[in-house]
């Protein structure tokens, strides 16, 4: 039988070597016949060797304990694998185990590292490889075990943890149609500070926080941390994903947004006002935390997660904006642009702070920008407001000679737009001119800002635009009533609201003045004619009874035209309408009873078609909005 001979390793191998060299170098060195100098290299060489030999034989006992406690950690790892449920879902404690088994690893590997390499020694690069690949399969499940704990315990908050509504929802049609005043309707809201620390929430369940950081822990140790930072982008992003779902906030593109109808775009509008501060006032900013919370001790980690997480998102919410300031805008419009505004405005504050760092300038950027967008499109639709106004046209008069539909919409327009004020008047600072001499009078810092200005502006020009509606009438009293209507209406609208504050007593007065004067010349251009009949001076001296009773029928009949005609006419205003009826019965009453008081012994019975009471009653029957007629088939007792 063969006799088989002991395998001596390598590393034995190069140990007797060294022994070797180390023996004839001590003998060389001891020759009597060596110089000095030459005994000294010797001897250095000696030592080297020496030291090469303790190593080796340090390594030759090392080796071994390595690899079996690396073989070890291989079947742990193998075992852990090979099963499919997460260590997490099974025990915390298995977790703890598994991170202990990928620190073991990373022990190993520094060991095996810190070997001197003598000939190349295969040994340790065979363990280390082993080491490595073992490394690699641990990372591998860590991931999978990263990525189910982050969808398995995110959570969400409702979307009614915060709400924004408009200031004034308002339901103003495309056009210069009729807005009753009921339709105005007003909701109360606080715009505030910044409230981000009150708002942040759990968007992980706070029970698994401290093991995550843990597996950034080891991952980050162990080389690995570009992919714990792949897998936790993607998932925080798909978290992010599915809260805009919940929010209902669909993927428009630019182009998606310029083909809406306004009720779609409105409707859109009003989501993205209120997804914009639910993201960026709670969600983001408890995003950050969480990414803070995870990565913060690894530099500027915890920022580069958040800003590749969050960014996609933003500049989505932003370009739909940026759409809408593209958009062409009636002046109905502008309130929904005023609430964007005043949103951005209102987050401006968190969204400097969420992307403070330089990862962040981009979207920063891109929100200023919009911002600065939508307040120049808000000040373009203002400013053309007033030239819309200016250019509303009409062909034939207004019915009864009412309060128009343009002058209830502009009065209607500018109370609501009193809840922007001060968005406005940030807006329009650098836009105001002069404002009229008359107007310097006013001590009211609000009756001097820009927005009143602009206000007293529309209102100028709509009276200038009421002016050449009332010539559209052939009745010059018609005339005066509807420009009385009109501007009462005004004034009222100024009066009784926080418009009062913006006109100033100044305006009031003045415009209060003005129809004020149409009811007398209207009271003129109608009655003047008619009570001139019932002037004794307008008659000869000798006065027979046949012209008292032509004077008398002649009255009787302009009356009964003027009737006729007049209560047809509207006065909606029933404050208005009772105290012109008062003036117009104080007058005509008066002189009708005067003039039948003095004649009444020369004019019969039969021309005096009306008593004192007849003619007080029918003339509240005036400016009722509903066409009547006198009737004179009896005569008179």
């Amino acid at each position: 039988m063969e006799e088989h001979k002991p395998v001596i390793s390598t590393c034995e191998q190069d140990q007797h070597v060294v022994a070797a060299a180390q023996h004839i170098l001590k003998a060389l060195a001891a020759s009597k016949n060596v110089s000095s100098d030459l005994r000294k290299t010797l001897l250095d060489v000696e030592s080297q060797l020496s030291a090469i030999s303790i190593v080796n034989e340090r390594k030759g006992r090392g080796i071994k304990p390595l690899e079996n406690r690396l073989k070890c950690v291989e079947d742990k790892v193998t075992r852990w694998i090979a099963n499919p449920s997460m260590t997490w879902d099974s025990s915390p404690n298995q977790s703890s185990d598994y991170l202990k088994v990928v620190g073991e690893i990373q022990t190993l590997i520094q060991s095996l590292e810190s070997f001197s390499v003598v000939n190349d020694n295969w040994r340790q690069k065979e363990l280390l490889e082993r080491a490595y690949a073992v490394l690699q399969d641990a990372m591998s499940r860590l991931e999978r075990e990263l990525d189910h704990i982050l969808v398995e315990h995110k959570q969400y908050f409702e979307p009614e943890y915060m709400s924004f509504d408009s200031k004034m929802d308002m339901a103003y049609d495309e056009s210069f149609r009729e807005v009753e005043d009921e339709q105005v309707n007003e909701v109360s809201r606080s715009t505030g500070s910044s409230q981000s620390e009150a708002n942040i929430v759990d968007l992980m369940n706070p029970a698994v926080l401290e093991y995550l950081k843990s597996i950034a822990n080891v991952m980050f140790d162990s080389k690995y941390h570009q992919e714990f930072c792949q897998v936790f982008i993607s998932s925080r992003k798909d978290a992010l994903a599915e809260y805009f779902v919940i929010l209902k906030m669909e993927k428009l593109s630019i182009e998606d947004v310029l083909k809406l109808e306004w009720q779609c775009l409105n409707h859109e509008m009003k989501k993205w006002i209120r997804a914009m501060k639910i993201i960026v006032q709670v969600y983001l900013v408890s995003e950050k935390r969480l990414c803070k919370h995870i990565l913060g001790d690894f530099g500027s980690f915890y920022q580069c997660c958040f800003s590749e997480i969050s960014q996609s998102f933003m500049l989505l919410l932003l370009n739909f904006g940026e759409a809408v300031a593209m958009g062409t805008h009636t002046p109905e419009r502008i309130f929904r642009l005023l609430d964007m505004h005043e949103v951005l405005e209102h987050i401006s504050v968190d969204v400097d702070k969420l992307f403070f760092e330089e990862v962040g300038a981009f979207v920063r950027g891109e929100f200023h920008k919009l911002l600065t967008s939508i307040g120049d499109t808000i000040k373009s639709t203002f400013l053309a407001f007033r030239n819309a106004i200016a250019t509303n046209h009409s062909k034939t008069p207004f019915p009864q000679g009412g309060v128009h539909h343009v002058t209830k919409y502009v009065m209607n327009y500018i109370t609501t737009l009193v809840e922007y004020g001060d968005t406005l008047n940030l807006l329009l600072a650098e836009e105001c001119s002069t404002d009229p001499a008359v107007y310097k009078q006013e001590t009211s810092a609000l009756s001097l800002c820009p927005v009143a200005f602009y206000f007293r502006s529309i209102t100028t020009a709509l009276e200038s635009n009421l002016s050449n509606k009332s010539k559209l009438y052939k009745d010059v009293a018609l005339q005066h009533i509807f420009m009385m209507n009109n501007i009462r209406y005004m004034v009222q609208k100024v009066k009784c609201s926080d418009l009062s504050h913006f006109f100033g007593d100044c305006w009031l007065r003045q415009h209060t003045a003005e129809y004020q004067r149409d009811a007398r010349c209207y009271e003129r251009v109608t009655w003047g004619p008619i009570l001139s009949m019932l002037k004794d001076d307008n008659l000869p001296n000798c006065v027979s009874p046949r012209t008292l009773e032509k004077s008398c029928k002649k009255f009787c009949n302009a009356f009964r035209e003027v009737y006729r005609t007049q209560t047809g006419w509207c006065i909606q205003d029933s404050q208005l309408r009772e105290d012109l009826q008062i003036s117009v019965s104080q007058k005509v009453v008066l002189a009708y009873g005067s003039y039948t008081g003095r004649n009444s012994l020369n004019i019969a019975d039969k021309y005096i078609k009306y008593t004192v009471e007849d003619l007080q009653s029918y003339i509240l029957d005036l400016f009722q909005g509903s066409p009547k007629s006198l009737h004179y088939t009896q005569q008179r007792n």
